[in-house]
């Protein structure tokens, strides 16, 4: 028997129907799903026909990770400490600047700090296990130090992971869905640290060479599914995973296109889910700006959609322009949670 996938059509306005049932416990809703399987289109079905496994998988609340929680949408802040990453590359090497960087951040409002030492740009060479540490775990010390606001190491090293660890990081966001260092996913079960799995295909030297799927949203829902399995076999429990779709990792627009109007699907994983689109390339071609950093309102506008879905975690280089959309959208849209107001 063919696997049937549930994405529930989320809404946000006020006024809820007696049948609707919290998403993910946070601030959208929804009454009906769309049923899926790889071999028929799918159809919409009332929430009420969803089986008990699924329907819990997409109602029961998350639980908090790294101290935060998902009541509301939250904000991860992107701090590259590159030379060469796509939109910022150089800007915050320098510890001095990138502290300075952390400190805007979170002062705008950022909930969780992503400090990352190796770009996974379009064509990106590996570095350096010994640079790669060289650049976080510095960074990552001083905005302990200074700053109340957890942070994360985005790498796909087991030796940066403990090195940032040891420095105050308290996740570990992993762009090759810990596929890349067979040492990693067990050292961060070893140190109880939490993870975020993202789907990539290829690795960031090819990835965008000609990505192919037999159905972008069921397979790389279909990965994320199998790497949780892994992770917590690994011992890694499924309540201190986040998942992630990984747009523009080995996807052409069409395919970014279709995961984000098909992200609510990811919720049946039974864990927070991140969007990390900001400032990317398919942004500029919609949006016709092509300079990466003239790409703040396309990227606040692909952040709201996704939040509109229920996306616990966006992850944005404007954390303050984010902020106060996210602040607009909630005041003119209802988007927060509430109870429901009759039939």
């Amino acid at each position: 028997m063919s696997y049937v996938y549930y994405r529930p059509i989320a809404q946000t306005d006020p006024v809820r129907p007696a049948s609707a049932l919290p998403l993910a416990g946070g601030w959208t809703w929804f009454d009906r799903a769309e049923r899926i399987t790889r071999e028929r289109a799918g159809e919409v079905v009332a929430a009420s026909d969803i089986p008990g496994d699924a329907l819990e998988r997409l109602t029961t609340p998350r639980a908090p990770i790294a101290g935060v929680a998902w009541d509301t949408p939250r904000l991860m802040g992107i701090l590259n400490v590159t030379p060469d990453s796509f939109s910022d590359g150089g800007r915050f090497i320098a510890p001095d600047a990138a502290l300075a960087q952390a400190r805007t951040m979170a002062d705008q409002g950022a909930d969780i700090i992503d400090v990352g030492g190796e770009s996974t740009r379009p064509g990106a060479l590996p570095v350096a296990e010994t640079d790669e540490i060289a650049r976080t775990a510095p960074v990552i010390r001083a905005i302990r130090e200074g700053l109340h606001v957890p942070i994360s190491i985005d790498t796909r090293k087991a030796g940066v992971a403990v090195a940032a660890a040891n420095a105050g990081a308290a996740l570990v966001n992993d762009v090759s869905g810990f596929t890349y260092d067979p040492a990693l996913a067990p050292y961060c079960a070893e140190a109880g640290l939490p993870v975020c799995v993202m789907h990539a295909q290829g690795d960031p030297q090819t990835m965008q060479d000609s990505p192919v799927y037999a159905d972008v949203t069921l397979d790389v829902y279909d990965f994320l599914a199998a790497r949780i399995d892994v992770l917590v076999a690994q011992g890694i429990p499924r309540a201190q995973i986040v998942v992630d779709p990984g747009i523009g990792f080995g996807k052409t627009q069409a395919h970014n296109l279709t995961l984000l109007s098909r992200l609510s699907i990811f919720h049946g994983l039974g864990c927070p889910v991140l969007l990390g689109a900001s400032r990317k390339k398919f942004i500029g071609t919609i949006g016709g700006t092509p300079d990466a950093a003239d790409r703040m309102p396309g990227s606040v506008a692909v952040a709201l959609a996704g939040i509109a879905q229920g996306m616990q975690i966006v992850r944005v280089h404007d954390v303050g322009a984010t902020r106060a959309a996210i602040a607009l959208w909630q005041a003119s849209t209802g988007g927060q949670a509430t109870p429901p107001c009759g039939p």
